[in-house]
């Protein structure tokens, strides 16, 4: 499903029990400098993630101050975050002129402890070639290095690298739990282009070798994946960058399952076996 760019006036764009992804949940908050941003999410732990600005994230009496560094937009800068524990009631007060934030969820059923992530504890994965068209760089906010402090809830930000190319190649699926095969991960994106009135392409395949569906994805277009396979493409000229959202339904290690038809390509895509190794 694509969410077209609207102004969402701080209310989830992807609220708690969507029918379509009902394991995530996604808001974009934009604030400025002096405003405050209350929020509370039953069943779901998130993800406070600044897209540009800094904010300071106090979590029922918990402070963690001047989270986020970026200032012209996510290509400005490593990028930082709050865990939030399930249900827990944050507030976000902007420090900086103008703050954007990410806000991801998973559903989860256990409180654990709230921490923060900085610049310097991102887990980073590059991998792909120019000559394969799929030379990419990913930031896991929640990744491998928090897989014992955060339930069922996985934040990345990935980034083509150079002008043009695809992502998400070779197609792959995880919409079926069938540990160790597949796991169930419903998985949320937002999208930038650099500049901005560049513009892609989500093809969602739901048969392996039968035609799918295909979106036009705009700088802040908003996709739900399902299921099926899932890459996605920049045109050429222009960088592509997505936030992330990833929730388990029985864990919060993913299995990928490749498309049959396209899996071979594994072996002719550099590091990409590093690539899915990282998302655990």
């Amino acid at each position: 499903m694509h969410i077209a760019p609207f102004d969402n006036q701080n209310k989830a764009i992807v609220d708690a029990e969507n029918p379509t992804v009902p394991l995530n949940y996604f808001n974009i908050v934009k604030l400025k400098k002096g405003e405050s941003f209350e929020y509370q999410v039953p069943g779901y732990e998130t993800c406070v993630v600044p897209a540009t600005g800094t904010v300071d994230v106090d979590i029922e009496g918990v402070a963690f101050e001047a989270v986020g560094n970026r200032t012209v937009d996510v290509w400005d800068g490593e990028p930082e975050g709050v865990y939030v524990p399930v249900g827990a009631k944050v507030t976000l007060d902007c420090q900086s002129d103008s703050a954007e934030v990410f806000v991801a969820g998973a559903k989860y059923d256990k409180v654990l402890d709230p921490f923060d992530v900085r610049a310097d504890g991102i887990d980073f994965v590059q991998y792909g070639s120019d000559d394969t068209k799929t030379h990419r760089k990913i930031k896991h906010i929640l990744g491998q290095k928090q897989h014992d402090k955060v339930g069922r809830l996985l934040v990345s930000e990935l980034y083509t690298v150079g002008a043009g190319g695809w992502s998400g190649f070779p197609s792959h699926k995880h919409d079926t739990d069938r540990v160790p095969v597949e796991t169930r991960h419903d998985e949320t994106y937002n999208f930038r282009f650099k500049p901005n009135h560049g513009s892609g392409l989500q093809m969602l395949q739901r048969v392996d070798n039968e035609p799918g569906d295909a979106y036009h994805i705009v700088d802040g277009s908003t996709i739900c994946i399902d299921n099926g396979y899932h890459p996605c493409a920049a045109l050429p000229g222009y960088e592509m960058y997505y936030f992330t959202i990833l929730g388990g339904l029985s864990q919060r290690s993913l299995k990928q399952f490749f498309q049959p038809t396209h899996e071979y390509q594994i072996e002719t895509i550099p590091g990409i076996k590093d690539m899915v190794a990282k998302f655990k």
